[in-house]
């Protein structure tokens, strides 16, 4: 299974390499990084990342199917949200793969697109009110840890796309899989997605 990774600049960099890092233990999976060119890509912690296929090419390229397509969080999603031409690649993109993922912020483009509409979702919660603002029709849930709707995933803030990774993994190759990965990265997660610990903080004026 192809999983294809949506780079921007300023994007959370555990938003993309937490979950990847668990996508890359699964025998047969495949993690690509997607970018508007073969330039590499800073994060908001200033790591430069060098994608493997453009924008452009994603749509172009039949070859090479994606199954999986995730959209991350961080700062620079702000502007993005305002972005016509990407919101209206993300939206095709969005059309043509099994599953849309979302991690923190991310929920934001994805609400931007209308790709929301008409289902539940989730997000950062310290910026949960801006991006319930970037969208209709849905229904936010601010109790959770990640949520799961028909072929839509959205986790909230950061950290908690690792475990929106894992549950994917159990939903698509099995728990004992899952757990198995999870050992091997010495990791413990959350297996409940209506546990979530951070759904009473409060919203930060300027998150960023």
């Amino acid at each position: 299974m192809r999983i294809s990774i949506v780079l921007f600049q300023g994007f959370e960099l555990l938003d993309v390499f937490g979950p990847a890092e668990l996508f890359g233990f699964v025998e047969g999976w495949q993690v690509e990084y997607l970018a508007p060119t073969i330039e590499p890509v800073e994060s908001a912690q200033g790591v430069r990342v060098v994608p493997d296929r453009t924008y452009a090419d994603f749509l172009s390229q039949k070859s090479h199917s994606t199954q999986l397509l995730m959209v991350p969080g961080g700062r620079g999603t702000r502007p993005l949200t305002a972005n016509t031409g990407f919101l209206a690649w993300l939206k095709t993109a969005s059309a043509q793969v099994d599953i849309v993922s979302s991690v923190c912020t991310g929920a934001a483009l994805l609400a931007c697109t209308g790709i929301l509409n008409g289902h539940r979702a989730t997000s950062n919660k310290r910026a949960f009110e801006w991006v319930k603002s970037c969208g209709h029709n849905i229904q936010w849930e601010r109790s959770a840890r990640w949520v799961h709707d028909g072929n839509l995933w959205t986790s909230s803030g950061i950290a908690a796309g690792i475990d929106m990774a894992a549950a994917l993994i159990a939903e698509l190759v099995g728990e004992d899989e899952r757990d198995r990965i999870c050992s091997r990265a010495e990791i413990v997660i959350t297996k409940n997605s209506k546990d979530d610990p951070f759904a009473g903080e409060p919203t930060a004026l300027a998150y960023s």
